[in-house]
């Protein structure tokens, strides 16, 4: 049997689950204004494993929640699951974080389009069908009026995510649902991660990073005028 602990901090949500050959048996959420993850993670991971009678030495793969999404819950998250997987010898595995989210979602004859919050009007997105498999590839994109029409002129539209509320603002079209207040979770890393482990489909520990899609871009502070 393979019990594997996923790990989900690309936005406001710390969350861990843990499962066994591909089904879920736990998961935690914690979702905070601000980001705690640093303060949070751990205790959730050991909460987890308390909850359902395992020690970390049972594990077979530690998956992380690759990004996009915020530089820092992306950092704190991949550190994390590097750390037990260099020190417990065993696989990391990366998910997408657009990917995985779209799962949330189950309907029939409709896209599914996943967003993360980027700054101002910008959000990270990608396009699936109903069946999860993917559409378009991940992109960083200004959200307007005419945003996703090639896929809302053909059927309903599904958005999902942290971005919704701005997007909501912009687009108008009558195939158009917005999930509202709705953010990743490690609930649906489950099967994906699984499906990796048993292609042994796995990440360099030593040097696997965040997919960040953008470049962090530190904002500093005007010095006052003298």
């Amino acid at each position: 049997m393979s019990y594997i602990l996923n790990i989900e901090t690309a936005t406001k949500n710390c969350s861990v689950s843990l499962s066994k050959d591909g089904k879920l048996l736990d998961v935690i959420n914690h979702r905070e204004d601000g980001y705690s993850h640093a303060e949070k993670l751990h205790l959730c991971i050991d909460e987890i494993l308390k909850r359902n009678n395992l020690d970390l030495k049972k594990l077979s793969a530690v998956a992380v929640s690759k990004g996009p999404g915020s530089y820092t819950g992306l950092r704190i998250g991949v550190s994390t699951a590097k750390g037990l997987a260099y020190g417990l010898n065993i696989p990391l595995i990366a998910v997408s974080t657009l990917e995985h989210m779209a799962r949330q979602i189950k309907k029939e004859n409709a896209f599914i389009i996943p967003l993360i919050d980027a700054r101002r009007m910008e959000v990270y997105a990608a396009v699936f069908d109903e069946n999860h498999n993917s559409v378009r590839e991940i992109k960083a994109e200004i959200i307007d009026e005419n945003s996703f029409s090639e896929y809302l002129d053909q059927k309903k539209v599904y958005f999902i995510g942290d971005a919704v509320p701005k997007t909501k603002e912009a687009i108008s079209h009558p195939h158009a649902i917005f999930i509202e207040d709705s953010y990743p979770s490690a609930k649906e890393m489950a099967s994906l991660s699984y499906q990796k482990f048993l292609e042994e489909n796995f990440e360099d520990t030593a040097y696997f990073e965040p997919f960040y899609l953008k470049d962090f871009i530190v904002t500093r502070k005007k010095k006052p005028l003298l």
